[in-house]
């Protein structure tokens, strides 16, 4: 048991480090089919887990400047107000349908990161450095459907960029509360196309906000009486800091695109074991 917690642990935090989110898609089909747990455990563990190790793994893309802190914790603001709605939900919800609902949940993710992947380079090269001139960095003007960025590349936040971001903020809030997942393959997506950030910012972003709205859906869970083992989860977030520390060395060495494209082949995969086994 100690062994497959560090193991299942490392591939969340694989994921984590390598795309900035989608561990805990992983996490819940693993805990609660590889180790037998049951699902609403599996959720609450996932949450300590992921919430953990992506607050670790925002540190470390803080002290190098891959991160806004400011849209980060407008995210996280609307977050942290949806998880207790989702924890709710999750409740009413027998254990076999919330499976096969977070299936297909994973299903979608899959698909529409491989409809960005071939997007992504493209857009990963819009938020370039200003130059000490103080002139206007290529793309800020327009950069998004929504939002724009002044010269210095800061975020104007007009009241639709905000109603927007805090949208998806609660979204991931719910989908936290209810799955265990921390909603960072909402978050990254749409601070690439909603706020022009690079790849690597929007990862360092999404950690910071997954890590707050993990802690909002935790402590949702407590309040309604969830409990968790302390041994299991102990074991699966260190496996979970080690497989952050080679995701985020890994995620140097490979494209954007590359990466989405591997995880949702991964996440395709996962979600077609967890529809068989609930309908079987």
């Amino acid at each position: 048991m100690t062994l497959l917690s560090l193991l299942f642990g490392s591939i969340v935090g694989l994921s984590l480090g390598l795309t900035g989110g989608g561990g805990a898609v992983f996490a819940v089909p693993l805990l609660a089919y590889g180790m037998g747990l049951p699902a609403r455990e599996a959720v609450a563990i996932s949450l300590v887990s992921v919430g953990l190790t992506s607050f670790v793994g925002f540190l470390g893309k803080w002290r190098k400047g891959e991160a806004e802190l400011r849209t980060g914790l407008l995210f996280a603001f609307a977050g942290m107000l949806g998880a207790p709605f989702g924890s709710w939900v999750g409740r009413q919800i027998p254990e076999a349908w919330m499976m096969l609902m977070l299936s297909g949940l994973m299903l979608t993710i899959a698909w529409k990161m491989w409809q960005k992947s071939s997007q992504t380079a493209a857009q990963s090269q819009v938020c370039v450095p200003v130059e000490s001139t103080g002139m206007q960095a290529e793309g800020y003007a327009s950069d998004g459907p929504r939002c724009q960025r002044n010269a210095a590349g800061q975020l104007i936040l007009t009241s639709r960029c905000a109603r927007l971001l805090l949208i998806v903020g609660v979204a991931s809030g719910i989908l936290s509360g209810m799955f265990g997942v921390g909603g960072g393959f909402i978050i990254v997506p749409a601070l690439i196309l909603f706020s022009s950030m690079s790849m690597s910012r929007a990862v360092g972003t999404s950690l910071m906000v997954i890590s707050l709205v993990s802690a909002s859906g935790i402590a949702s869970q407590l309040w309604i009486g969830q409990s968790v083992t302390l041994d299991i989860t102990a074991f699966f977030v260190t496996g979970g800091l080690f497989g952050l520390v080679v995701g985020q060395s890994v995620a140097h060495r490979l494209s954007a695109s590359m990466l989405q494209r591997v995880f949702s082949v991964a996440i395709l995969l996962v979600a077609a074991f967890v529809i068989v086994k609930n309908l079987s």
